[in-house]
């Protein structure tokens, strides 16, 4: 069912030969159609431990378009496992389609305004601090931080490099300098920052507007300020995106097919090269862009 390893891709065309870097795509979108990238891996540690723990229900949160919300309601429709999604925003009279999958997958949906869903993060999502008069088995309940950001995500999301270490010597290839990531909540380049050499360097590009997003990830998890670089890419927000960014997409997807969404893996790309471009990366680098998946709930046609 599930695809691991994830494959290992190269890219090649006009920025990369200009360049002289060397590129390649850590295709988690194809570890799973539903369950798929990061998403995955944050996944896999938290429901080892409810079931260590013996609890049947996961209970996370998420805004309308989260990935975090689909992959969570598909794992647990997969695995037999109870799913409540806490959704930020209000109810909509007919769903997007990332919610109307996880409602279809058997996900039990609850909203909070924005007003509280923003006091519910700042008290780290302490379930007793909204009215759970919904759940009527909350002893059964396993909480799953918002886009699955703990650190059983971050040992989930470490396998990344170990995995592409086993690829490159599979292919005689050198280890790489630099890996890039879209994120939201930083745990996915957290976990890939934590795994690496001295000489390597992790690039989180934040798909919102956070203006501590560096200084909150390298605190949540400890890691060293020089680990990591947090570059923007949000196109005015969360889930927003122009014109300009569409058509990016679509010829990327022509040139390479691979998909990408408008929400996280566009933005990615469109940032990597726009950096490749300026010559941020030295000549006879090698770059690993991590397509986190995603692409089943804004795809771009």
């Amino acid at each position: 069912m599930f695809q691991l390893p994830s494959p290992l891709q190269p890219i090649e065309n006009e920025w990369t030969k200009k360049f002289n870097i060397q590129l390649f795509v850590k295709r988690d979108d194809l570890i799973h159609p539903e369950v798929s990238g990061n998403k995955w891996r944050k996944l896999k540690y938290n429901i080892k431990q409810a079931t260590l723990q013996q609890k049947n229900t996961l209970l996370t949160f998420g805004g309308a378009f989260s990935n975090h919300i689909t992959a969570t309601a598909a794992a647990g429709k997969y695995l037999g496992i109870n799913t409540i999604g806490i959704i930020r925003g209000e109810e909509y009279d007919v769903l997007n389609p990332s919610l109307l999958f996880a409602k279809q997958c058997g996900m039990q949906l609850y909203y909070l305004n924005r007003t509280a869903y923003k006091k519910l993060r700042e008290n780290n999502f302490e379930i007793n601090d909204i009215s759970i008069d919904y759940f009527a088995y909350s002893n059964d309940i396993y909480i799953v931080p918002e886009g699955g950001a703990n650190e059983f995500a971050i040992t989930g999301c470490s396998e990344i490099v170990d995995e592409i270490n086993m690829q490159l010597r599979d292919l005689h290839k050198p280890n790489f300098d630099f890996i890039i990531s879209a994120c939201g909540t930083g745990a996915t380049i957290a976990g890939i920052a934590n795994r690496l050499q001295p000489h390597q360097q992790a690039i989180g590009v934040a798909v919102l507007k956070h203006e501590n997003l560096k200084h909150e990830i390298t605190q949540k998890y400890s890691l060293r300020n020089n680990d990591l670089s947090i570059l923007e890419s949000h196109f005015g927000g969360y889930a927003k995106t122009t014109p300009e960014l569409f058509q990016f997409i679509k010829k990327f997807q022509h040139q390479h097919n691979i998909p990408l969404d408008f929400v996280y893996t566009g933005k990615l790309f469109y940032k990597l090269f726009n950096l490749i471009n300026e010559g941020y990366f030295p000549s006879g680098s090698t770059i690993i862009a991590v397509h986190t998946g995603g692409v089943m709930n804004a795809k771009v046609e």
